[in-house]
């Protein structure tokens, strides 16, 4: 059966994602056959672009049969299926794409740098290497065929089982590990759920700021972005609500605990109502949760998920950022009716995580080294932590101090941009990371997330009295 040819997913021009937009209501059944459409000037205007695009977009949908046209009534649902339509001849689909894919924290980390306070990393020399490098060998002397062997998409069945009890022991949610999806990192689940859950021009709600990674991969899927706040004391709940009962967003992706870029972790009570609307509204809350165990004052609130008896959390848990970060290994965590389509999408990315990181990282995971390591590791970062805020102290930056993570998220002194300030540190070897790239609507030139993890003490010291250094002169009036 011939199929109506959708414009090419990596081109992503404006009409072409008005196109999927209207495709992907009617597949919804959102409008049936011989419905109305909008008009083009309030097509435009839901969406936020020119007439001229939803008219391209409105024409293309004639053509391929899906839509129909009455004499000054307007546009119509067609009443054929339109999976039968015979292709249409589109343009060019090889249009240069070179500059379609964008990753603005990659960028960042690519800058050479002495003083890397742009990478959310825990350096090496604080891993426990000496016992992972034992592990290896048992796990080979355990597992002798390891190499030759593939893992299933969804992941390791001993890996899923373990982290299933860990989060019934550890927050008392119920879980089998066929609701565990493993994937390559945090960051690719972020796009195995935005490739099953996003149609082009679908509106999702992200924090502002957020992390900066998450931004890009939504907008490639041809998302359209809604901000919400984070303050640290949370959201503004009744802004919440009102986003999700005017735009009906997909989903709502957040960092709720020990947040990246700020630091800042959303309160139980918060937590609580944002499952119940989501539950009210339809719209499925993305948990990313890849500092749960870095906490300095005492452990941080319950997950979402914990909340969540209807399906509506999707819970992303790094492990293997403080143990082994090389593995790259993440858990997802949800119900069935979301695991499968990811499973499926996880299988056409790379058909599984690779089975020795699963197998080496659940060896480090079951170790009672762990617990160990984990409690000296929150001292060496705690240490970091102040000793960056030392450098920092009375030279014009404000900051709000954070129980747990990995970074500190500063305001500039007056006067100074982050764009003119990062290219004069990078002259001195400094890297950071400007907030204009973490803030969905471009701004917050004024922000910078610095990293205390990833540099030793020595070089906080050196590297943080450079760039007070270099602000002072930088800054008007100093």
């Amino acid at each position: 059966m011939s199929q109506t040819v959708r414009p090419k997913e990596n081109v992503k021009l404006l009409f072409q994602q008005v196109y999927d937009f209207v495709i992907d209501r009617i597949e919804r059944g959102e409008w049936q056959s011989h419905d109305k459409l909008p008009s083009i000037r309030n097509l435009a205007q839901e969406l936020q672009v020119h007439r001229l695009t939803v008219f391209r977009a409105y024409q293309m949908l004639k053509q391929n049969g899906i839509v129909y046209v009455k004499e000054k009534s307007g546009y119509y649902v067609g009443s054929k299926n339109y999976d039968e339509v015979s292709p249409l001849a589109m343009e060019n689909p090889l249009l240069s794409v070179s500059g379609h894919l964008k990753n603005h924290l990659n960028e960042i980390h690519g800058i050479p740098s002495v003083y890397q306070f742009s990478q959310a990393l825990i350096d090496p020399n604080l891993l426990p290497n000496l016992f992972l490098s034992e592990y290896v060998k048992e796990v080979f002397d355990s597992y002798p065929k390891l190499l030759g062997t593939y893992s299933s998409a969804q992941g390791d069945v001993e890996l899923r089982e373990v982290l299933s009890r860990y989060l019934l022991r550890h927050h008392n949610i119920p879980s089998t590990s066929d609701e565990v999806l493993i994937t390559t990192g945090a960051q690719q689940a972020i796009d195995l759920l935005s490739r099953s859950f996003i149609r082009p021009m679908d509106k999702i709600l992200v924090e502002r700021p957020t992390y900066s990674a998450a931004i890009d991969i939504f907008r490639q899927h041809g998302a359209r972005l809604l901000p919400v706040d984070i303050q640290p004391t949370g959201y503004d709940l009744e802004l919440v609500e009102q986003l999700m009962k005017l735009h009906k967003p997909r989903i709502f992706y957040m960092n709720p605990t020990f947040h990246n870029p700020t630091g800042y972790t959303v309160p139980t009570s918060q937590r609580k109502r944002l499952v119940e609307l989501a539950e009210q509204y339809g719209c499925l809350l993305v948990e990313d949760d890849a500092f749960h165990d870095i906490y300095f004052e005492g452990p941080p609130p319950p997950p979402l998920f914990t909340y969540d008896s209807e399906g509506w959390v999707v819970y992303l848990r790094s492990f293997s950022k403080y143990v082994a970060p090389g593995l790259r290994i993440c858990a997802v965590f949800a119900r069935s009716p979301v695991i499968r389509p990811l499973i499926t999408a996880k299988s056409l990315a790379d058909n599984g995580t690779p089975l020795v990181n699963q197998k080496l990282f659940l060896r480090c995971f079951e170790s009672e080294r762990l617990q160990m390591h984990l409690e000296k590791l929150r001292t060496a970062l705690q240490i970091r932590r102040v000793l960056m805020e030392k450098g920092l102290a009375g030279a014009g930056f404000s900051w709000v101090t954070p129980n747990g993570g990995l970074n500190l998220w500063v305001k500039l002194p007056d006067g100074l941009s982050a764009n003119a300030f990062l290219e004069e540190c990078v002259r001195h070897s400094i890297s950071f990371v400007p907030g204009r790239i973490c803030d969905p609507l471009g701004e917050m030139s004024s922000w910078i997330r610095l990293s205390y993890s990833f540099v030793n003490e020595e070089h906080i010291r050196a590297g943080v009295g450079r760039l007070v250094e270099i602000a002072g002169a930088m800054t008007p009036g100093s």
